[in-house]
């Protein structure tokens, strides 16, 4: 009974999780403030009625008139242009807690996103959103403040109130705004689509509002201005870059009509609808129960097997052909015991985390579920490199002789090669980067008959304009932030702070406080973690889909930052710890805490935490950090080689124990491009990982995945491979937005008037050798004017 327990036990629970663009509204609010800043409410609220109560005469604001509303707003508009630093902070304070809502007037936490939503509008309605911006654009140059800073010895809060108050209020603005909701009025749908086009055009100091963000990351990762609140930063340039270009719904809506454009067949399916009709498979079993099995074997008694049971992993309810292999199958390869990262597991990580039984998951409504082709999810893929690759390896054998890229003419092979090209041609799949290399390719050889390429401004194009001249640095700030907030990072005395905004100025003297700040440091890091994981993820997308070599030059960058061996490193740890991690206090989350009375807090209740199967934000990091290493290896044969050098496959086998099908199937791809490397022995002991890959990732026809046939053919040179791609996006930004390089095709000016009118700057000191200059190059120089009179 005992071993019957402990071996239930031992599977993890299915996760309920829905991703999307973000969590609930209420909770991205929330993750706005840290726990330490819950005593400012009061003070927001305090500024804000001293200032009204002079004006309103006795009455709420809610109870004022739309047009009185506004009246005081201009009134705190004027209030904010005053030179005292110390009014101007209060009238912020003012604008602030109208913008959380008026708390104070409300009684529900619905009351106060009712009144946050209205008075936002309101507030964008009046200019407040300008005002801020010259207001922060002050504070970022404010170099006493950043000198002053850099001399503490320890940072807090207290030395990033201003920038903190102004970047909330645009983080409430932009977030709010942002999300669509059914009551919405009409102007408030004009209102945020003139807000949009605002943040993503050069508006705001002739650059998308995004790149002053970009800018204040990389100044704070240089040590120049280490008191800025840099969760609150990368928050908000999440959210507006999020704003700006779209979320996943929107870029698969805007890849539709990219292949329609391009005349190119539609996509095959839907691919978010596909991956949220999936279900999670049961993960490998672990060493442990591997163990409890053997023991049992000897015992003679006839063991359960817990992870044998297929109906999770199946789509179709099959038999497991693999149910008779011995366990030592199920054995990882002796080589998988050294990770390769830095940082070794505890050996405990190995095990699933016992959690209680889930609730009976909510039934889904019918329309959601996608009916599967043949029982398998995706609908297969052919390039026409493979279509290529195949006819030649046919007729090198049947012909002796190749014909280089037709794909057309049969002649001299048998028919059953006539029937696979077919079949070929019938999956086959022309990608929009397919279309963009081959243009790129036309516009460099034939520069002159092609004209100048029409270049539409979307806002993927003008944030990818701006970013280009800093793009390096943008990437490595981005990366040493995710490194400092992983949870497996060790403390370096060089690393860089991220807590400025997060630790109070006095330190915690009870256990209580203690174990409250470490709460909140622990949040703080996590939300780190999940705004650079979405940030970099959604320009990946945008970027790839806006030209393939945009997205190119940021994964080159990405990867020369050691993005791979970072990422892979925050899965070097108890992933399942991670993603149930209870970090968060539910009573002072924003906007409950405004609302309802404080209850008394207690080290049990702290320890506690709240009641979720798990936590979403760590959830939605684990999936988006492994979609941007798929992104990053995706056909790169030499960074697929850096995956398994890094051992990175016992790594990514741990992290399918989290039952959760999209995380599941990111895992899965990056275990199928490396199969073929990693060798027979961990193919065959990894069977099921081979099952479920079959079942959930798409097949590409003539990928020979898990033999490995072909690997003698393919060199191992990152080099030559990064060098080459490096090559390309050069020439394409040299092309298309190097404009002071005229190039060899730039017209000549032929007329004398023009060429001798021209202001030709010289030096200074010209004058002084002027007779010396003329002497040398022109008197003393011998000119044979009769050559000009002789034919050629």
């Amino acid at each position: 009974m005992q071993a019957e327990d402990m071996e239930s036990s031992m599977e993890s629970p299915n996760l309920e999780f829905e991703y999307g663009d973000t969590d609930t509204l209420t909770a991205e609010l929330s993750e706005l403030y840290s726990y330490t800043e819950e005593p400012e409410f009061a003070l927001n609220r305090d500024y804000f009625e001293e200032d009204f109560r002079t004006h309103a005469r006795g009455r709420r604001w809610t109870e004022l008139t739309v047009e009185e509303q506004r009246t005081y707003v201009m009134r705190l508009l004027d209030a904010l242009e005053v030179t005292d630093r110390d009014k101007r902070l209060k009238v912020a304070r003012a604008i602030l807690y109208l913008a959380q809502g008026v708390f104070d007037e409300c009684d529900t936490e619905v009351d106060v996103l009712h009144w946050s939503r209205h008075n936002i509008f309101l507030l964008y309605d009046m200019g407040i959103f300008t005002a801020l911006l010259e207001l922060l654009s002050m504070e970022i140059d404010n170099n006493q403040a950043c000198s002053s800073a850099v001399r503490k010895p320890a940072i807090s809060l207290a030395d990033s109130t201003e920038l903190r108050v102004f970047l909330s209020i645009m983080y409430l603005m932009v977030e709010t705004i942002r999300v669509q909701t059914e009551d919405d009025r009409p102007e408030w749908k004009s209102a945020r689509e003139t807000f949009k086009n605002e943040l993503g055009s050069p508006l705001y100091n002739g650059e998308p509002f995004a790149l002053l963000l970009f800018t204040m990351v990389t100044k704070f990762c240089s040590m120049n201005a280490p008191h800025f609140p840099m969760k609150k930063v990368l928050l908000l340039l999440w959210k507006t870059i999020l704003f700006t270009l779209g979320g996943f719904e929107e870029l698969q809506e805007m890849k539709m009509r990219g292949r329609e454009r391009l005349s190119l067949p539609p996509l095959p399916e839907d691919s978010i609808k596909v991956v949220r009709a999936m279900r999670a498979a049961s993960p490998p079993a672990s060493a442990m129960e591997l163990i409890e099995q053997q023991q049992q074997q000897k015992r003679g008694r006839r063991s359960r097997r817990p992870l044998v049971k297929q109906d999770s992993l199946d789509t179709y309810n099959e038999r497991d052909p693999f149910k008779n292999d011995d366990a030592r199958d199920e054995e990882e390869d002796p080589e998988d015991a050294d990770s390769g990262i830095e940082g070794e597991v505890d050996p405990m990580d190995r095990d699933v985390i016992i959690q209680p039984p889930p609730p009976p998951p909510p039934l889904r409504p019918p329309t959601e579920r996608v009916n599967f082709p043949k029982g398998l999810p995706w609908a297969p893929k052919v390039r026409e490199k493979d279509i290529e690759h195949f006819l030649e390896t046919s007729r090198n054998k049947f012909i002796g002789f190749t014909l280089g890229n037709d794909t057309e003419t049969l002649v001299g092979l048998p028919r059953p090669i006539h029937e696979s090209v077919k079949t070929l041609k019938q999956h086959k799949y022309v990608s929009i980067a397919e279309v963009q290399i081959n243009r790129e390719e036309e516009l460099q050889q034939c520069p002159l008959t092609l004209g100048e390429e029409e270049v539409e401004d979307t806002p993927a194009e003008m944030l990818y304009v701006g970013m280009l001249p800093n793009l390096s640095q943008y990437v490595i700030a981005l990366l040493k932030l995710l490194l400092a907030a992983a949870p497996t990072s060790k403390a370096k005395t060089d690393s860089i702070n991220i807590l400025a905004d997060v630790l109070p100025e006095e330190m915690p003297i009870t256990v209580l406080q203690s174990m409250k700040l470490g709460i909140d440091v622990n949040r703080h890091k996590e939300i780190i973690v999940k705004a650079i994981s979405a940030l970099l993820l959604l320009l990946l997308k945008h970027l790839k889909l806006n030209h393939i070599y945009q997205f190119e030059i940021v994964s080159q960058h990405l990867v020369f930052a050691n993005c791979i061996p970072l990422i892979l490193k925050f899965f070097n740890q108890n992933i399942m710890s991670y993603i149930s991690a209870k970090n968060s206090i539910c009573v002072l989350d924003f906007p409950h805490c405004v609302v309802h009375e404080m209850p008394e807090l207690t080290a049990e209740s702290l320890e506690a935490g709240d009641s979720n199967q798990f936590c979403w934000r760590n959830l939605f990091s684990c999936i988006n950090l492994l979609r941007i290493l798929n992104k990053l290896t995706k056909w790169k044969h030499s960074r697929t080689m850096m995956l398994v050098v890094f051992k990175s496959a016992p790594i990514l086998k741990r992290a399918l124990k989290v039952k959760q099908a999209m995380m599941q199937l990111y895992v899965l791809k990056l275990l199928k491009i490396q199969t073929k490397y990693l060798g027979r022995q961990w193919r065959k002991s990894n069977m099921k990982t081979m099952s479920a890959i079959y079942q959930k990732v798409r097949h590409r026809l003539n990928d020979d995945w898990a033999y490995g046939n072909d690997i003698d053919a393919r060199p191992w040179d990152f080099q030559a491979e990064e060098c080459a791609l490096r090559e390309s996006i050069e020439k394409f930004n040299s092309r298309r937005y190097d404009k002071s390089k005229n190039g060899d095709f730039a017209p000549v000016d032929n007329c004398l008037q023009s060429v001798l009118g021209q202001r030709v700057d010289l030096p200074e000191d010209f004058h002084y050798s002027y007779e010396m200059w003329l002497e040398r190059e022109v008197f003393s120089q011998p000119i044979q004017w009769e050559g000009l009179l002789q034919s050629p």
